[in-house]
């Protein structure tokens, strides 16, 4: 997990060029522009349009964009990666999800070969160090969501090794910003996190948090194509370790109605809600996630449910209707054992409050094993842990 956060930084941006800059002659076999192909202004509306296809889950779409684009630019590596990045966004919304590993890991190792290939020619190409730096980036990342240490740390040195490669010293403009914003704020967020991290993070340039959330709302302010991925890293930001809900609130308002079938933004969206209190709203959005879950809507899964059956769950019961209360409680716990994501806290607090109904009802059997499964499951030290034991004293079960 901790290196897993690590590759957050050699992995840059979930898709878009952060640190690429002009090149003083084209790329071979790309076309007659002196700009590199990521910076191609024709090319851009064109990569948005398919991209947008991608972030509303209409894979098809975007699929058929991107693979007309690697007949037009056979040799570049662009169009695999994107194909490598609709792959990753189909494991993102359900990490646990092996189905797609393969197909990501082939276009991402076409798209490093197809740089490799563009560095051969032309050593000091930005945008070529780019693709390697992201390609190998992204393949870490799922290495280590995979436990597959040794792949994950070989991808790591050959991204961080890139990633110096594709660091120039002319001015960024906001389209292709992302990396340093990400660069700057995680490399202060990383060593205060995770202490043992400190060493190698002194072997980088010194980060600037401030600098580095001032940088994100710039890109998500001013960039073309790169604004949505800095609208993911603000709004994921803002609702933990910013603390600022509100924030998080109006970006996920908007990614869910700009991409109103993306599972992901339509999740955390139905959070964002209920952490601002708007408990009505929060239970709205949620019951139709549980709708499209229920119809098989492609990416709506467990992961998607627990979240919105706990919300609603708290909505009826905050109005007293226990039943339906116990109902999407009782649904929270069947996502949460489907995902296997029982030591989470929507899996262990509708324990809980299955308990206190269960208790209401003069039903101290039930009660007392809800309880003896939020100590089976939490760690000792987790809230959910200490609040069952202190119920269970407290009311002799």
């Amino acid at each position: 997990m901790v290196f897993s956060y690590f590759l957050m930084i050699v992995g840059i941006a979930m898709g878009f060029p952060a640190n690429a800059q002009m090149s003083e002659s084209p790329i071979t076999n790309i076309g007659e522009s002196s700009q590199y192909l990521l910076l191609d202004k024709g090319l851009q509306f064109r990569i948005t349009e398919a991209v947008n296809s991608m972030y509303n889950f209409d894979f098809q779409t975007a699929e058929r964009g991107f693979e007309v684009m690697r007949y037009t630019y056979p040799d570049h590596p662009l169009p695999y990666f994107l194909m490598g990045l609709s792959q990753w966004w189909k494991i993102a919304v359900d990490t646990e999800n092996k189905k797609y590993d393969e197909a990501f890991l082939r276009y991402t190792d076409i798209s490093i070969e197809k740089a490799k290939k563009i560095i051969d020619r032309e050593e000091d190409n930005k945008e070529a160090a780019f693709f390697l730096s992201a390609a190998y980036g992204f393949q870490g990342r799922l290495y280590s969501e995979r436990q597959n240490w040794t792949k994950a740390a070989f991808a790591g040195k050959n991204a961080l090794k890139y990633l110096e490669l594709s660091k120039g010293e002319e001015e960024l403009n906001p389209e292709l910003l992302l990396g340093d914003a990400l660069f700057n704020y995680f490399s202060v967020w990383i060593p205060k996190n995770y202490p043992l991290l400190k060493p190698i993070m002194m072997l980088f340039p010194k980060g600037d948090k401030d600098l580095g959330l001032k940088q994100l709302e710039e890109v998500a302010e001013n960039a073309f194509y790169a604004r949505v991925e800095a609208q993911y890293f603000l709004f994921r930001l803002y609702a933990s370790e910013e603390k600022n809900p509100f924030k998080a609130l109006s970006i996920t308002s908007y990614l869910h109605e700009k991409y109103p079938n993306n599972p992901y933004f339509h999740r955390f969206y139905a959070r964002q809600l209920y952490a601002v209190g708007r408990g009505v709203d929060a239970m709205q959005v949620s019951l139709e996630i549980l709708r499209r879950i229920d119809e098989k809507w492609f990416g709506y899964e467990a992961n998607s449910g627990r979240y919105a059956a706990f919300f609603v769950g708290q909505h009826f019961e905050k109005m007293g209707q226990l039943d339906q209360a116990k109902k999407y409680y009782l649904r929270t716990i069947a996502f949460g054992e489907e995902s296997e994501t029982q030591e989470s806290g929507y899996y262990l607090y509708s324990l809980i409050q299955l308990g206190k109904i269960s208790f209401e009802e003069k039903d101290r059997k039930s009660a007392r094993n809800y309880f003896d499964q939020v100590k089976k499951y939490a760690k000792r030290k987790h809230p959910a842990h200490k609040e069952a034991r202190d119920f269970v004293k407290k009311n002799k079960l």
